[in-house]
């Protein structure tokens, strides 16, 4: 065993140790926020690899982002130096992905095939299909794409709607028209790349391989799979395999409107037989956070009441911070106002280390609104599902051409971002008529049109490296980085350095995850990522609760504590009892328990006019308003 495997060993609790170590079949590991759920599953990981130096299994480990996959992959390689070429950790989706490129001849989808994630990919797709059938439809688009999602997401396919009464004959055929459009295109949707997998593996034969090459599966975030993925997960199993880890917590399930479920762990436990370890200790949090946070919890009803509450790791307040602060203001704008103004008299290393919370995008935005008034950095942690800036989108779609010479929807694509950029309209029609007369690919059609516009001289620069690539003339990372030198060269807008800034962090995860791919893998890849641009080090972030998961900031602000803000008024409106209630309440669970050092709870007595009382939250985790918890003059107190 490595030096840095039995160290990191040696330091975990007994109870952790003890997860680690597990051998005895499936088990569930319930962990609470900050109880080192990670460490314990990348050590069992390593563990298992180091054990076995001189076998030949894999060991698969699945999770939910590709933020946390990386660094689990990290954790690995730094525990078990040069064994974690045997560790296969994905996201359900990339996982998925795998699975097709290597087994979905068998469904007819080429290796190749392209993923379309994108809303407005999907329905030119949807829009194709009914043109090409010359089909009139009574519903509108808008409402058959969402629709279709919800069908995949229980895994019915267009055959088993035909054949349940309670379908519309109308949506089985239209869900048919897109799936045969999808698959005339070698594509498939984001929800197809799990629906597909899961067709595979009922082959038991399949399941059987996958079995013997993974004889050992970690799902970390448990509570955050969905039907589609549980359902994946069963199948893949079957009926004997039962060496199965999970990691969950039924009290951060907060995507119940993606398809989580809080009952989804007993689900678990009752199909595969599984022992319960729990992990109680609290290593994130101050005492007084910890302490709220076990109050909240007490109010919901539908978590496992065999669940042990939370114990801090650390001592009392020893540093003299006060761990909770309350505000409170008149106005919504005061509160963006006056916590903006709080945070911008903090020195640059407490900014970097400050995150602020809300419910929504909307107060946020303002929020981020406010910090550009006081000139202060800020970010947004969103997920972004394309790049922003023509210049890269118009890369992209060029790349697309490329590995898909006669895909007509990406040329629209690549012509108008193009347009968009240059200010050069070349007719779309026009190309589509060239290619079919002379029997050339739209790529090549396009090259030779632009290369007779006088006005393009500026950008043969960029035009030439993808003829190159087109060619053969050079390699993608070649072609790739002459492209973006000449972005960088030509007094890149803002949004184009936030696309740059995110280009290099997604070629860098590519090659850590994957390592050198071919051009039709590196497209997949990069489908399945996020493409937000890197943060400054040294800006506020700024997230929703819900794209707060996996997160830990020193400071925490957590505001629009009022009731039908947070929790929400559509919770409100289903009543106390409701399970739209508990998900709210452990939605603030969540936020409170990113913090490490101090917690600030603000709240306004107005939301867009409207008069809002304190949430029912403040009062369950212990917290009153005294008048010290007030903020004076700007924003001041209601």
């Amino acid at each position: 065993m490595g030096d840095t495997l039995q160290t990191t060993l040696h330091e975990l609790s007994d109870i952790q140790r003890r997860a680690v170590q597990w051998d005895h079949g499936p088990l569930l590991v319930l962990a609470g926020p900050g109880s080192g759920k990670t460490r314990v599953l990348t050590c069992r990981v390593a563990q298992l690899l180091d054990q076995s130096r001189d076998r030949r299994f894999r060991v698969l480990a699945l999770t939910f982002t590709n933020k946390a996959a990386h660094e689990m992959s990290s954790r690995v390689t730094k525990l078990v130096p040069g064994l974690d070429e045997r560790a296969d950790i994905h996201t359900f989706h990339s996982f998925c992905a795998q699975v097709l490129r290597q087994h979905g001849a068998h469904l007819g989808i080429r290796p190749d095939f392209a993923i379309f994630s994108r809303k407005s990919d999907r329905q030119a797709v949807l829009e194709d299909a009914i043109r090409r059938e010359q089909q009139h439809l009574g519903h509108e688009f808008y409402r058959i794409l969402p629709m279709i999602d919800t069908l995949k997401a229980r895994m019915i396919g267009p055959e088993e709607v035909e054949n349940r009464d309670h379908y519309s004959k109308e949506l089985a055929q239209v869900y048919r028209l897109y799936e045969n459009e999808l698959r005339r295109a070698n594509a498939l949707d984001f929800s197809s790349l799990i629906l597909e997998a899961y067709k595979l593996f009922n082959y038991p034969v399949m399941a059987r391989h996958y079995q013997t090459i993974y004889r050992y599966w970690m799902v970390d975030e448990f509570q955050d799979t969905n039907d589609a993925q549980y359902k994946l997960i069963r199948r893949m199993a079957g009926e004997n395999f039962d060496q199965i880890f999970a990691v969950a917590d039924d009290d951060q399930t907060i995507y119940e409107w993606n398809g989580a479920n809080v009952r989804r762990i007993r689900s678990l436990v009752e199909d595969f037989n599984c022992e319960v370890v729990q992990l109680p200790t609290n290593f994130r949090c101050p005492p007084r956070i910890v302490e709220a946070a076990n109050r909240l919890l007490v109010y919901n009803v539908r978590r496992d009441q065999s669940k042990h509450p939370a114990l801090p790791a650390r001592p009392g307040n020893s540093t003299g911070i006060q761990q909770v602060q309350l505000r409170v203001f008149r106005t919504d704008a005061d509160e963006a106002a006056g916590i903006s103004h709080e945070i911008a008299n903090l020195d640059d290393t407490e900014r970097a280390q400050t995150l602020v919370l809300a419910r929504t995008r909307a107060l946020l935005e303002a929020l981020h609104d406010a910090f550009n008034a006081e000139h202060i950095s800020a970010t947004l942690l969103m997920r972004r599902d394309d790049f922003v800036s023509p210049q890269l989108r118009w890369l992209v779609a060029c790349l697309k051409q490329i590995n898909r010479p006669l895909d007509r929807l990406n040329l629209t694509a690549l012509v108008e971002t193009f347009s968009d950029f240059t200010s050069e309209s070349i007719d779309f029609e026009y190309l589509l008529a060239r290619a079919q007369t002379k029997d050339l690919h739209y790529l090549s059609v396009w090259l030779d049109t632009v290369r007779q516009c006088a006005r393009l001289s500026p950008f043969e620069e960029l035009i030439e490296p993808i003829a190159a690539l087109a060619t053969g003339g050079l390699n993608p990372t070649s072609a790739i980085n002459q492209v973006l030198q000449c972005f960088k060269e030509n007094g890149p807008s803002e949004d184009l350095k936030d696309d740059l800034s995110a280009w290099r962090r997604l070629s860098g995860e590519i090659r850590t995850a994957v390592g050198p791919v071919p051009l039709d893998r590196f497209l997949q890849e990069l489908e399945l990522r996020s493409k937000k641009p890197v943060a400054d080090p040294g800006a506020v972030r700024l997230s929703t609760i819900h794209g707060a998961k996996g997160l830990e900031f020193d400071t925490v602000y957590l505001i629009g504590l009022a009731e039908e803000v947070l929790p929400s008024w559509h919770s409100v409106r289903k009543g106390s009892d409701s399970a739209a209630i508990e998900e709210e309440r452990r939605g603030c669970f969540v936020a409170i328990t990113r913090t490490k050092k101090r917690l600030v709870l603000s709240r306004a007595s107005r939301y867009r006019t409207w008069p809002k009382e304190p949430s029912r939250f403040l009062a369950e985790m212990g917290f009153t308003e005294a008048p010290s918890a007030t903020v004076p003059g700007r924003g001041s107190p209601s």
